[in-house]
């Protein structure tokens, strides 16, 4: 039972729906500052899985040659273009909830991106299915739920539906990360968590806007941290 992808999930859609109810008595300066905490608090989550790393080089590695791979074939363009696919599809079906002006438009890419390709979740929900620890996505739980909140300020109740492609996403994700277990050592996870420790870090720079970091292009070394480690420890370790 994925119960971390379910709670998160579920935080988006109660988040979504209180932001739309409360919209008028939330202040401007709440949500500003409200949206500095979640992105120190997604740089604790980092700290606490950068620790577990074990073969520091192979992890700076893929991190470097991932965001490289995803800037050559603009990967963070097309999960942009996928958010508006999905933005359009989430509006044809509600068309109660459509929106054309831009401003819209720009902030619903964003939560869209934010909610289902953000390397918190990819990382969360592929540690859920390879050592069913939970607690990655509870703590994005409880961010998300306020996350949610917020944008529900201004976008309303189209911030609920977007945890329907959420699930879809972060599931799928769980059941390859059982395929994936089998064929994976402990050194292997541990910098497999490391880098997506990595990826949380940036996420929390570009949340509290100290740093836009291109997190859709470095999700390609999420990909191939694992082989790299192994390569590392079994060839490039035992010279030293």
């Amino acid at each position: 039972m994925p119960t971390g992808i379910i709670v998160d999930v579920l935080s988006v859609a109660l988040g979504g729906a209180i932001g739309f109810l409360i919209k008028d008595k939330l202040s401007d300066h709440l949500k500003t500052n409200l949206n500095v905490i979640f992105g120190i608090c997604s740089m604790a989550m980092a700290i606490t899985s950068i620790n577990l790393m074990q073969y520091m080089p192979a992890v700076i590695f893929a991190i470097v040659i991932g965001t490289a791979i995803g800037l050559i074939i603009h990967l963070g363009e097309l999960v942009n273009k996928v958010a508006i696919m999905m933005q359009k599809m989430i509006t044809r079906l509600i068309p109660s909830l459509n929106n054309t002006s831009p401003e819209f438009t720009n902030q619903l890419v964003t939560i869209i991106v934010l909610f289902c390709a953000s390397g918190t979740g990819i990382y969360g929900s592929l540690v859920l299915g390879m050592s069913n620890d939970s607690s990655i996505l509870l703590s994005k739980a409880i961010l998300d739920f306020f996350t949610a909140m917020i944008f529900a300020c201004n976008l309303g109740l189209v911030v609920s539906c977007i945890a329907i492609p959420q699930f879809i996403i972060m599931f799928i994700l769980f059941l390859l990360a059982g395929f994936i277990l089998p064929y994976c050592t402990d050194y292997m996870i541990n910098d497999f968590k490391a880098c997506g420790g990595i990826l949380m870090l940036a996420t929390g720079f570009r949340i509290c806007k100290i740093k836009d970091f291109p997190i859709a292009d470095m999700l390609v070394a999420m990909i191939i941290v694992m082989p790299i480690s192994y390569f590392w420890a079994t060839y490039i370790a035992t010279l030293f």
